[in-house]
């Protein structure tokens, strides 16, 4: 198989990882993949496989209005058509909405290539703006197909949108963790004896780090041997640290910023949540679990409902419930045994969601024929 996948950039990002991923393990199997991004190489934060081809076009830049933006699309359309008639890939996939406008664009008059689109986001939950909106529905149905994370994603896409055929895959699971830079040893931050409450993620407003901390403030003085960590950067960093210091935390709540070796971190971690407002399809969530780290998670839209076995692995509470999602942690915080049987139980995420499975998935797609009128969407169940 030879593969071009078209994304932004491999700056630290849930895509960009599973791009990285997926990639690298198709390398391995012998297919002949490129990766293509819009940002220089400079970026990147995720490390590819030597056997990988990367083309940067050097395109990234903020639009600083309507026109600017016109022209900086039309030039990566450009571009892009340039590596696509150079590569001569018979499958070009491209990650994310802006992305899967551009690769439909560029392979106008290519009917040899298969085209596929992927959304890693909840539309509703991430609105791009009318142009873009506008775009993207008639964008889509140029597109020989469109995978969604979840079902929620593909019915609306099958409404909003003219996408022909559109099929459900979720992520994969990359299992163990490869270790990029920064590395930054877990132990550093906190006694390896304390029990680790762990979030991962970018810490801006979605992720709604700030009820995480307000939570377990209520839970910190009945549960003394308990640390808080949240890992990643965002705008939010400095006034998380004020939460954190303002509640008399400052020494059981930690932020170390983004770091390369989450993985460690999983190891020692003994909870994992998630506060979410909204998620796409929160890979942090299936790392955790597949480390065997119990979790307790907003049902919001989308992604932890289609992870998280509820009373089985983990504890789905409802949105924005902070009283549910308290009980739920001190039900694990009290008992090493509920603790023990459910990471039994997560570590299946390992082969519910692994590579392998999920590949199988993806080419399923690529060989399916690409003619036909608009399809109904294809669900896929992961057990």
């Amino acid at each position: 198989m030879r593969l071009l996948i078209y994304i932004h950039s491999l700056e630290n990002g849930g895509a960009e990882r599973v791009v990285a991923n997926l990639a690298n393990y198709w390398v391995a199997i012998g297919w002949d993949i490129t990766v293509v991004t819009v940002a220089s190489q400079t970026t990147d934060f995720y490390v590819l496989d030597p056997g990988v081809k990367r083309i940067a076009l050097d395109l990234a830049g903020s639009n600083q209005n309507v026109l600017a933006g016109f022209v900086r699309t039309v030039k990566r359309v450009r571009a892009l058509r340039r590596v696509l008639r150079q590569v001569a890939p018979e499958v070009a996939l491209s990650a994310m909405h802006t992305a899967n406008v551009v690769l439909a664009l560029a392979a106008r008059g290519m009917p040899a290539l298969r085209t596929i689109g992927s959304e890693h986001n909840f539309p509703p939950k991430a609105p791009m703006g009318i142009i873009w909106e506008t775009m993207r529905r008639h964008a889509y149905g140029r597109l020989a197909a469109v995978v969604a994370l979840t079902q929620e994603c593909a019915s609306w896409l099958s409404v909003h949108s003219h996408a022909r055929h559109i099929t459900v895959i979720p992520n994969a699971v990359s299992w163990p963790l490869l270790n990029n830079e920064p590395q930054v040893s877990p132990t550093a931050w906190r006694s390896r004896e304390r029990r680790m409450l762990l979030g991962v993620g970018r810490l801006s407003m979605e992720k709604n780090f700030s009820a995480l901390i307000d939570i377990f403030g209520r839970l910190a003085a009945r549960h003394p041997t308990w640390d808080l960590v949240i890992l990643g950067d965002g705008p939010l960093r400095e006034a998380l640290h004020a939460q954190a210091a303002s509640a008399g935390l400052a020494a059981r709540i930690f932020l170390p910023g983004s770091v390369g070796n989450v993985g460690e971190w999983y190891e020692l971690a003994d909870l994992y949540a998630m506060t979410s407002h909204f998620e796409g399809f929160p890979n942090t969530l299936v790392e955790a679990m597949a480390y065997g780290v119990p979790a307790v998670s907003f049902d919001c839209d989308t992604g932890p409902r289609d992870i998280i076995r509820h009373e089985v692995d983990g504890i789905l509470v409802a949105p924005g419930d902070a009283d549910a999602m308290e009980l739920a942690l001190e039900k694990f915080m009290l008992d090493e045994g509920v603790r023990s049987e459910f990471a039994v139980r997560a570590m299946q995420a390992r082969e519910r969601f692994s590579l392998n499975k999920i590949s199988h998935m993806w080419e399923a797609v690529f060989a399916r024929p690409s003619r036909g009128a608009k399809a109904a969407t294809m669900p896929v169940q992961v057990e």
